[in-house]
Parts: C-alpha cells; sequence; structure tokens
C-alpha cells in the first residue's frame, strides 16, 4: 500500500472508477424507488435512501483521497466494498419493507469495511488514526440503526432512519476535522466524475421513460428538450465553478482545508445529487405523459428538483466566501414558481418552461462574463483566489468574484 503524498500528481484511479459503477446503480435505483412511491411519503423516504448511499459513497471518496487503494490488501477489501454495496442497491426498492434487514447488514458491511481500510491508511500517522477514532462511534451506530429499522415499519422506522442519518451527518461538526488529509485535485476530479454520473441518471430517465411507447413528436421534443436541460446541469458545475472550487480548497491548508472540503462537497454535493434525481424522476413520468398534467411529486421533481440543484450552487458560492449572485438565486425562484404551473399545463409544455430557465440562465453567464470565464477556464484551478479577484475588474466580473473581495491580509475572498 502506498499513501498518497504528491497532490500534484494524484489523479482518480480505476478500481475508483470501478467503484463507482455501484453507485450508478444505486442512484438508478433510488430514482425507481421514487417513481414507484409517487407520494410525500415516497418521496421522503427515496431521499432518506439517497442520503445513506451519498454518505456511504463520500466516505470511500475520503479513503481513496488518502490511501492508492489499488495496492496490496487494499484492492481486495475494496471489492468486498463492493460486493455489499451492491447488495445495498439490489435492496434499495424495498428497503423499507421486505428487504429492510438485508438493506441495513449490508450497509453495515460497507461502513465497518470502510473503517477497516482507514485503520490501514492510519498507519505510521497518528493524527489521521485519531480521526478515525472519532468517526468511529457515529459509522457503526449509525449503520446499526439501519439494520435495526429493518425489523420496524411505519412511523418508527422513520423515526430510527432520522436517528441514524443525524448521528451520521451531524457527528463531523460535532468532532470536527482534525487530522483528515484532503488532495485538492484528486478530490475535485473525484466528485465532479460523481457529478457526471448523476447527470447521466437524468438522460437514463429519458430511454427509461421512453421504453415501449410510441416515439411520436411529443416524445422526441420532449428526449431533446431534457438533453438540453442535462447540458446545462453539466455546463452551471464544469463551466467554471468546479475550477473555482479547486482553487479555494488548494488555498486553504490543514484544518481549514478539511472542513471546507467537508461542506463544500460531503454536505453540499448532496442536494446537488438529490436536485438531479428528482429531476430525472420527472423526466421519466413526461416521457411516458407528454400530453398529460404531472402529479404533484413528478411536479415537484422535474421544477423543484432542478431548483434544489441551483439552490445547492448558491450555498456552494457563499460557504466559499462569495456573495449570492444573480442568476443562479433567479432560476431558483423562478423553477420554485413553476412547481404549481407544472401540474397544471401539460407536461411537455412544464419541461419546455424549465428547459428555458436552464438554457437562459447559461446564456446570461456566458454572455455576461466572456473574458473571466476564459480565464478561469484556461487556467483550469491553477491559480489562487487573489489571482482570480485581479482578473476579475478587467473585462467583466467572473460569476465567483462579482460579490467578493479580496483580504489583503490573506489574499482570500471574503463576502461583499
Amino acid at each position: 500500500m502506498r499513501e498518497r503524498q504528491d497532490e500534484s500528481e494524484q489523479r482518480v484511479t480505476p478500481l475508483e472508477l470501478f467503484f463507482d459503477l455501484v453507485f450508478v446503480f444505486a442512484i438508478t435505483q433510488v430514482t425507481g424507488f421514487l417513481a414507484d412511491n409517487s407520494t410525500w411519503g415516497g418521496l421522503l423516504r427515496g431521499l432518506f435512501l439517497l442520503g445513506a448511499l451519498w454518505w456511504a459513497w463520500a466516505a470511500y471518496a475520503w479513503l481513496t483521497n488518502t490511501l492508492n487503494p489499488e495496492e496490496g490488501a487494499v484492492r481486495i477489501a475494496v471489492f468486498g466494498s463492493m460486493a455489499a454495496m451492491l447488495i445495498v442497491s439490489l435492496a434499495t426498492p424495498h428497503a423499507f419493507d421486505v428487504d429492510g434487514v438485508v438493506f441495513g447488514i449490508a450497509y453495515f458491511i460497507v461502513r465497518a469495511l470502510h473503517l477497516v481500510l482507514y485503520a490501514i491508511a492510519g498507519r505510521g500517522d497518528p493524527e489521521l488514526l485519531r480521526a478515525v477514532i472519532r468517526i468511529l462511534p457515529s459509522a457503526l451506530l449509525g449503520a446499526a440503526l439501519l439494520v435495526v429499522a429493518g425489523f420496524l415499519d411505519g412511523d418508527l422506522q422513520l423515526a430510527v432512519w432520522t436517528s441514524a442519518l443525524a448521528i451520521d451527518y451531524l457527528w463531523l461538526l460535532v468532532g470536527g476535522m482534525r487530522g483528515w488529509r484532503v488532495s485538492p485535485e484528486h478530490f475535485v476530479e473525484r466528485h465532479g466524475l460523481v457529478m457526471i454520473i448523476a447527470i447521466g441518471e437524468s438522460i437514463v430517465a429519458i430511454g427509461v421513460g421512453a421504453s415501449g411507447l410510441p416515439l411520436d413528436a411529443g416524445r422526441i421534443v420532449a428526449a431533446i428538450l431534457g438533453i438540453v436541460v442535462a447540458s446545462a446541469l453539466w455546463w452551471s458545475y464544469f463551466d467554471w465553478a468546479v475550477y473555482v472550487a479547486q482553487a479555494r480548497l488548494a488555498d486553504a491548508a490543514g484544518v481549514e482545508r478539511a472542513v471546507l472540503a467537508r461542506d463544500l462537497y460531503s454536505y453540499l454535493h448532496l442536494p446537488m445529487v438529490a436536485g438531479i434525481v428528482l429531476f430525472a424522476l420527472g423526466m421519466k413520468t413526461t416521457l411516458a405523459h407528454v400530453d398529460e398534467a404531472l402529479e404533484i411529486i413528478p411536479a415537484v421533481g422535474l421544477t423543484g428538483g432542478l431548483a434544489l440543484y441551483f439552490a445547492a450552487h448558491v450555498a456552494l458560492r457563499l460557504r466559499m466566501g462569495g456573495g449570492w449572485g444573480h442568476g443562479r438565486p433567479i432560476a431558483t425562484i423562478v423553477l420554485l414558481s413553476l412547481i404549481p404551473v407544472a401540474t397544471l399545463v401539460p407536461a411537455l409544455a412544464a419541461l419546455a418552461l424549465v428547459t428555458a430557465v436552464c438554457a437562459g440562465l447559461i446564456a446570461y453567464e456566458a454572455l455576461r462574463y466572456p473574458y473571466a470565464r476564459a480565464w478561469i477556464r484556461s487556467h483550469r484551478g491553477a491559480f489562487t483566489m487573489e489571482e482570480a479577484s485581479q482578473v476579475a475588474p478587467r473585462r467583466g466580473r467572473s460569476p465567483e468574484a462579482q460579490e467578493t473581495s479580496t483580504d489583503p491580509s490573506s489574499g482570500r475572498p471574503v463576502g461583499g
């Protein structure tokens, strides 16, 4: 086993990509669960499932940021984690009924193997080992509660699920991030790839929604509009935002960097992924019923999911020290306002409206910040936030720098 040392040379390994294939299947299963349970209770349960799956994936993203997963016995352990995660994915559609115990036990194994691998990574690094020990109670207790939940049903089961997820997500806020290691380039790349996976789920939803149905003009138009929205989701993340986030993470060091990585990626990327999954639900329903108004849950998915995605972008920007901005907050509000509209007009018309909002946002940013966008993209994260703030005033301020001023003492952005 070789621990990661040189930040500039770290790249996502083939084994990490292989591991992520199981997560792709898990996301697909969550979308299917939501489609089969289009009620408020089903929506809540689907988001619970996604929260548990995301936390397990995020734990391994932190792990492989610390050690090389392709060396020695670590490789075999990762294969074991993949097998357990596959069982988790298979049990996902019935995780709240007949397969609840199977889901819980397999999930517990996934989390336990993660701790074993992190203990290996912590050999010779007492500070990292202490950090692993600090999360030991939350990881085991949270996973154990999901096993218990498998034996329950109704409100009591939901209460146990709520407790399990609360323990996982809140523990790091209480225990702190001292001792954790983050390599910015690898960490950003790994999360960027999982965003592509999530966006790909919306494309899969187009195929699933149209499967077995006549490929008439309405469904062809809906498929094209769906691709436009998926492209806008990709553009909004990878055009410039991903590089600014990488630069901000690289500017930080030690505990500050670990805290920033936790907030920007482990926490704030979850609502992005959730928004995409909800949009995939809306697309799947739209393709099947292009001429009918959507029911409330698919309508929430189609328009509210996109609103959640862009709201997470706004939160990401605020956490990096920037301001609210204009385009993405406005897009979020408009998309939220379209939820009731989507229950009144044909699904194809609702899809056309959200497509117009997404395309309009991308056009607005592209036309308003041409120079700053080009500069950010040309440097691809290899810049400091101080350099970015100096570029911004030259010919149209960048989306990130617009509401940001620079602290002369540190060169880091502060809220404007």
